[in-house]
């Protein structure tokens, strides 16, 4: 789908800059800087207008092709990003690495920040008086291992047990992102239903050796 739209659209070096770094998280709203401006295309424009309720218009491609055009002023972010945070799940903000003006290409882009319901620290994302935590889960034939961290506090808890059991810490903590397993999208949701914010990662980085090799680099450690 990405690469569809990438032909339909990315035209201009502006565009193709955009969709080659929109296909590194396509399941977030991109914010892209341009100037003193962040813009969003296409689907994000239309999702990003509608939820902030600024205008949508349509930005000219070449060929006599258009695409969908929402941006705000760059002071404006923390206005705007808990909204579209709470309404979207993952915002990724895309600032350009270069003054535009010692450069005569186009001005190099890059993600500087992804922004998640679970890894926020905006004061404006979260609640007084209230945790926000993040939760990682994976799911071990009758045996659920589970942890729970708020980056906001550094309160981190760890546990396992029954689905049944799971289920009652998911209900005390209220975690507003959880992380699983790629392939166990379908057997949590029918263990603990869809009302979660989930992201879903690759298989291989729940595999214990490459959490050993993470942990020991992290604390400087052999083991």
């Amino acid at each position: 789908m990405a690469e569809k739209i990438e032909k339909e659209y990315a035209e201009t070096p502006l565009m193709k800059q955009y969709f080659e770094i929109k296909t590194e998280h396509p399941d977030a709203i991109l914010l892209f800087r341009i100037g003193d401006f962040y813009e969003t295309f296409g689907k994000d424009a239309i999702f990003t207008a509608k939820v902030l309720n600024i205008v949508l218009t349509r930005r000219a491609n070449g060929s006599g092709s258009y695409i969908e055009l929402a941006g705000f002023p760059y002071h404006a972010l923390d206005t705007y990003l808990h909204k579209l945070v709470q309404a979207g799940g993952k915002v990724a903000i895309c600032e350009q690495l270069e003054d535009p003006k010692l450069t005569k290409k186009i001005v190099k882009r890059g993600i500087t920040e992804l922004i998640t319901p679970g890894v926020a620290f905006n004061d404006k994302l979260l609640e007084n008086g209230s945790n926000n935590f993040l939760a990682a889960l994976h799911l071990l034939g009758k045996e659920i291992g589970i942890s729970f961290l708020d980056v906001s506090t550094g309160q981190f808890f760890v546990s396992q047990g029954s689905d049944v059991y799971i289920k009652k810490l998911l209900q005390n903590f209220k975690p507003s992102e959880i992380i699983i397993q790629r392939n166990q999208n379908q057997e949590f949701k029918k263990l603990f239903g869809e009302n979660y914010y989930l992201t879903t990662l690759d298989d291989w980085v729940f595999k214990s050796g490459f959490s050993n090799e993470l942990l020991c680099k992290h604390f400087a450690t052999n083991s």
